[in-house]
């Protein structure tokens, strides 16, 4: 008798932990990070409800780039208001290839150089380039703003709630931020 609970404790230990681990990838929260051409696809694609389209602009040399993903971006707020609000696409502004956006094509014009800009980036970021760079985009593809440089988790928080939840179409940045109260 005593042999037998023994072995069933075991094994019922044996379930949790395969149990535990099953259960884990679901419990993992991720940005589902996409392609530009991907977000302005499915967003085209959405009759309703369409989301607005959040662009993370980055070169592969970029430490302020780097350390963004590594910190703020796996934050489980930023990654629970991008999750809520925004379709979520990072565009290599040193991409090699060509785009086609709204009808034009776009394409990096000095492909084999490195550090050179596609016109895909240039033209998004109004000929302002600097990484990281943060587009937000209205559901109808309209910029709203752009944001420049590593931005930590609580302040991007605030940025994503400001333009997650509309408050910009009704008060300044200056207001919110007024509003915004400061941990005691």
């Amino acid at each position: 008798m005593k042999r037998t609970s023994i072995i069933l404790t075991i094994l019922f230990l044996i379930s949790m932990v395969f149990k535990a681990n099953a259960q884990q990838p679901a419990d993992v929260k991720i940005i589902p990070w996409t392609s530009f051409e991907k977000a302005i696809e499915t967003n085209a694609a959405t009759k309703k409800d369409k989301k607005k389209i959040f662009i993370d602009v980055y070169t592969d040399w970029c430490g302020w780039c780097t350390h963004m993903e590594k910190t703020t971006f796996q934050d489980s707020t930023v990654i629970s208001l991008m999750n809520k609000y925004f379709l979520a696409t990072k565009l290599n502004a040193e991409r090699k290839d060509t785009v086609v956006y709204n009808g034009n094509k776009y394409v990096n014009p000095n492909p084999t150089t490195p550090r050179s800009t596609h016109q895909l980036a240039i033209t998004l970021l109004k000929g302002q380039l600097a990484y990281p760079a943060f587009i937000f985009m209205d559901a109808s593809e309209k910029v709203i703003v752009i944001v420049k440089g590593y931005k930590a988790a609580p302040e991007f928080i605030n940025i994503l709630k400001y333009y997650g939840e509309d408050i910009y179409l009704t008060k300044s940045w200056a207001e919110f931020q007024q509003n915004l109260t400061t941990p005691q």
